[in-house]
């Protein structure tokens, strides 16, 4: 193969967890009587919760109790989990394929958090890495979990490939030196830089060479 290991983002990466918390999301709006701001919801998918919170405090404080909507956004989240987390088109097909080489998972999640979700859908095993927002100093869009992901697995970031759909993953793994694969999810837009740009995680692995 032509890299020497594989890293990939998350959600809306391997699991179809972004569009879940969007319907969430929209759901408590609804349910604090606010009509919900879509385009400004999906603006927020794949940066850093602190970042996500400071966005949401100066967009809607003193109009909306943003620790009502904060619970009730976490409850619909939840129900959501509870009945399953769908894998995104071709994430089996793609781990099997990729044999034996070296993999991890790089997340502006929580670790513990995307552990669970790794574990709920039944691919927690093909990675030998998990590496959370909370494992470094800095979350995407700096490079730091790509960087301790590729530091882990032992191999030189500029022999990494990145799987990522969003615009802050894409910067984070083009800062860590590695060939970036955007796949997007509800940002349908292009992102500058990205090596490859595809519909798909197997369409992008073959743009790549990696299948």
């Amino acid at each position: 193969m032509p890299f020497d290991a594989a890293i990939f983002d998350l959600d809306g990466t391997l699991v179809d967890t972004e569009r879940l918390v969007l319907e969430a999301g929209m759901e408590a709006f609804a349910a604090l009587g606010h009509e919900p701001d879509v385009a400004f919801l999906v603006s927020l998918i794949g940066i850093a919760e602190a970042e996500a919170r400071d966005r949401m405090h100066n967009r809607f404080a003193g109009r909306i109790d943003l620790d009502r909507l904060d619970r009730a956004w976490e409850a619909a989240s939840r129900r959501r989990y509870d009945d399953g987390i769908p894998l995104k088109p071709g994430v089996p097909e793609l781990l099997a394929g990729l044999g034996a080489l070296p993999r991890a998972v790089a997340t502006n999640s929580h670790t513990a958090s995307a552990r669970r979700k790794l574990a709920a859908t039944g691919i927690a095993a093909h990675f030998a890495h998990v590496v959370g927002f909370d494992a470094v100093a800095r979350p995407k869009p700096a490079p730091d979990v790509f960087l301790e992901a590729a530091r882990r697995l032992g191999a030189r970031p500029s022999g990494c490939i990145a799987f990522e759909d969003s615009a802050a993953g894409v910067a984070a793994a083009l800062a860590a030196g590695m060939t970036v694969v955007h796949v997007p999810d509800l940002h349908g837009a292009a992102v500058e830089g990205a090596h490859f740009r595809a519909d798909s995680l197997i369409e992008g692995a073959r743009m790549a060479g990696l299948l």
